[in-house]
C-alpha cells in the first residue's frame, strides 16, 4: 500500500520567464490586454511550459469510473448498474464524452477505479480497481486511509503514463452513481459550508428526492469526525475521486495544464489543493456547472471558468469544450505578427 510520502507534491510555478512572456504578448499586433482571457491563458501556460511560444501536445482526458456504497440510501435517481453500463457506453464510443473529445481533438483513456458489478465489454479500459464500490458512508467510512491513498498513487501513475506519450494538456472526467453526494459532503467538510449549499439534484432528483439526499448526507456528516484532507477523503469520496486527486497532483509535478471540469472533478482538486495549493497554479477551470453547489466550489478558488454552457453531465465533458480556447491562446502566440514584424506602429511612447 501507498503512503502520504508517496503524495507527488508539484511545486509553485517558476516565475523567471514572467516578464519575457508579458513582452512577447503585448507586442502582437493588437491592443495590450485586448485578447482578454486568452492572454492570460497564454501566459499561464508559458510559465508551466517554460516556453514563451507554448504548445499543446497530445491532449488527454482520462474518464475515472467507481461505485459509491452510499447509493444504497436512495440518493440517486438511477440504479448502480447504470454506472457499468455507461462505462460499456465509453468503451464502445457512445457517450458524449466521446463525441466531444474526437471534436476537439482529444485522446480518451477509460479508467475502472472500482465499479461495483460487471462491465459489459471486458477490454479497451485500464482495469485499476480499488474494490466493487466503496462502502456506505451513511454507516461507516467509504474506504480506510490506507485505501485512498493507493488510490492517490493510482492516479498518479496513469497521469505519468500519459507524460511519457507527450501530453502537456490533460483533463480528469468521472463517472458513477451517486458520486455527487460523495462529492457534496467533500466540500461541505472541506468548504466549511452546510450541507444545504452543496447538495444537488444530481442526475434529476424531484424535491422529495433532493430532501432526502439532503437529510441523508447530514446526517452522515454528523456521523463521522473531522480529519484531515486524506482522512475526508477516505472518510466521503469514491474510488474515482482518490484517483482524479492523484491525477492532478502528478499532472502539475508532471508541468502539464489541467483542465478542470465540473462538480465531481472540483471535488477531488479541494483535497489536491489542501495537500499542496500549488497545484493550482496548473488548473484552468474549463466551465460552471449548472449542479449546486460548484458556483460555490468556484468562489472558493476564487476562479473565473472559461465557459458557462449550464452543463451537469461530468464524463469531462467541459474540460474537453475548453481545449480549443486553449488552442486558440497557443495560436494566438505562435502565428501573429508582432509590431516589428509587420511594421505596424506601435502605441506612442
Amino acid at each position: 500500500m501507498s503512503s502520504f510520502n508517496d503524495i507527488p507534491l508539484p511545486r509553485a510555478l517558476d516565475r523567471a520567464l514572467e516578464a519575457e512572456l508579458r513582452r512577447v504578448i503585448d507586442m502582437k499586433t493588437k491592443p495590450p490586454g485586448s485578447l482578454g482571457r486568452l492572454e492570460s491563458l497564454a501566459l499561464q501556460m508559458g510559465l508551466i511550459q517554460r516556453a514563451t511560444r507554448p504548445r499543446i501536445e497530445r491532449p488527454a482526458m482520462i474518464v475515472f469510473a467507481g461505485d459509491h456504497g452510499i447509493a444504497k440510501e436512495g440518493v440517486s435517481s438511477y440504479p448502480q448498474e447504470v454506472t457499468a453500463q455507461m462505462v460499456a457506453n465509453f468503451l464502445s464510443g457512445g457517450a458524449a464524452i466521446n463525441a466531444l473529445s474526437r471534436s476537439v481533438g482529444m485522446s480518451l483513456e477509460v479508467v475502472d477505479a472500482g465499479v461495483a458489478t460487471p462491465i459489459p465489454i471486458d477490454h479497451g479500459y485500464e482495469r485499476l480497481s480499488l474494490g466493487l464500490g466503496t462502502r456506505n458512508f451513511a454507516r461507516e467510512p467509504a474506504m480506510s486511509r490506507e485505501t485512498a491513498l493507493e488510490g492517490i498513487a493510482r492516479g498518479a501513475a496513469r497521469v505519468r503514463h500519459h507524460a511519457s506519450l507527450g501530453t502537456n494538456v490533460i483533463g480528469f472526467g468521472e463517472m458513477g452513481i451517486a458520486n455527487t453526494s460523495a462529492a457534496a459532503c467533500l466540500m461541505s467538510r472541506l468548504c466549511d459550508l452546510p450541507i444545504g449549499e452543496c447538495v444537488g439534484r444530481g442526475t434529476g432528483l424531484d424535491d422529495h428526492g433532493l430532501a432526502h439526499k439532503r437529510d441523508v448526507l447530514g446526517r452522515a456528516l454528523a456521523l463521522h469526525r473531522e480529519g484531515d484532507a486524506i482522512d475526508t477523503l477516505a472518510t466521503f469520496g469514491g474510488f474515482e475521486i482518490a484517483m482524479i486527486t492523484g491525477a492532478y497532483l502528478a499532472a502539475a509535478c508532471e508541468g502539464m495544464t489541467i483542465l478542470v471540469d465540473g462538480f465531481i472533478a472540483t471535488s477531488a482538486l479541494l483535497v489536491a489543493a489542501k495537500i499542496a495549493p500549488e497545484v493550482l497554479e496548473y488548473c484552468v477551470f474549463a466551465h460552471a456547472s449548472n449542479e449546486t453547489g460548484h458556483r460555490r466550489m468556484l468562489a472558493h478558488f476564487d476562479a473565473a471558468p472559461l465557459l458557462q454552457l449550464d452543463l451537469r453531465l461530468g464524463e469531462g465533458t467541459g474540460a474537453a469544450l475548453a481545449l480549443p480556447i486553449l488552442r486558440a491562446a497557443v495560436a494566438f502566440v505562435d502565428e501573429m505578427a508582432s509590431f516589428e514584424s509587420a511594421g505596424v506602429s506601435n502605441k506612442a511612447g
